[in-house]
């Protein structure tokens, strides 16, 4: 087995574990990204053989997965309340703070886990760190005022000493999310403190959203070599 169908399996494996969490009757969030692929697919089978689930998808992406699976789908304005979200991650720290947009629905995939009662992350061993940052915080901004929004942003790195990159996703032909967005991709490095970065880049002005997810998940479902390790309390 490569390397890239051993971590392919790991994924699996997480996603695996994460479907026992599912009941029937859910309100259920499905997230985006390769992980999260898997488990939609298991949810898919599941409801092929008779399982009851509302579900609300996190991108455009995973909502066509879903409906060309079967499984019911509808809007936050349809089921403004999910009992659980299962979606990935790009990097989870010790205490389940996360960097999430590497796919670009970071906007969706925060709205849905706020308005989830529960959030678990799905992973494989690779996006345990100690520290986050070693993977580029995503930023999504709005298209105008971009060399405004990217100054300001800069200034509010500085303030708490961060530095580094930032990449506007796409350059000349800039990735545009489903939103209808940009994606300032940050290379920072270690991030000391992601509470205190996440607060203070969220009332910029042109910032719609950015990747750090702190306090919203309750529990990681992590599969490596070792087995499957779950971080938290995801019950």
């Amino acid at each position: 087995m490569s390397a890239a169908e051993d971590r392919d399996q790991r994924k699996l494996e997480a996603a695996e574990r994460a479907l026992a969490l599912v009941k029937p009757g859910m309100k259920l969030g499905l997230g985006s990204g390769s992980t999260a692929h898997h488990f939609v697919d298991l949810v898919g089978e599941r409801v092929k053989a008779g399982l009851d689930v509302h579900c609300v998808a996190t991108s455009e992406a995973t909502a066509a997965q879903a409906k060309a699976l079967g499984i019911p789908i509808g809007t936050l304005d349809d089921i403004p309340e999910l009992d659980l979200t299962v979606d990935g991650a790009d990097e989870i720290d010790p205490k389940l703070s996360l960097i999430k947009g590497g796919g670009g629905a970071l906007l969706r995939e925060k709205i849905v886990a706020s308005a989830s009662s529960r959030m678990v992350v799905i992973a494989d061993s690779t996006k345990l760190v100690t520290r986050l940052g070693a993977f580029p915080l995503p930023i999504e901004v709005v298209p105008f005022g971009l060399a405004a929004t990217r100054r300001h942003i800069e200034h509010v790195f500085g303030e708490l000493g961060l530095s580094g990159p930032i990449r506007l996703r796409g350059e000349s032909s800039p990735f545009v999310t489903d939103g209808g967005h940009y994606i300032l991709d940050c290379s920072l490095g270690a991030i000391a403190d992601p509470e205190a970065l996440s607060q203070i880049l969220s009332p910029i002005p042109g910032v719609v959203e950015h990747g750090l997810f702190v306090g919203l998940a309750r529990a990681a479902i992590i599969a490596g070599a070792e087995g499957v390790e779950v971080l938290g309390d995801p019950n």
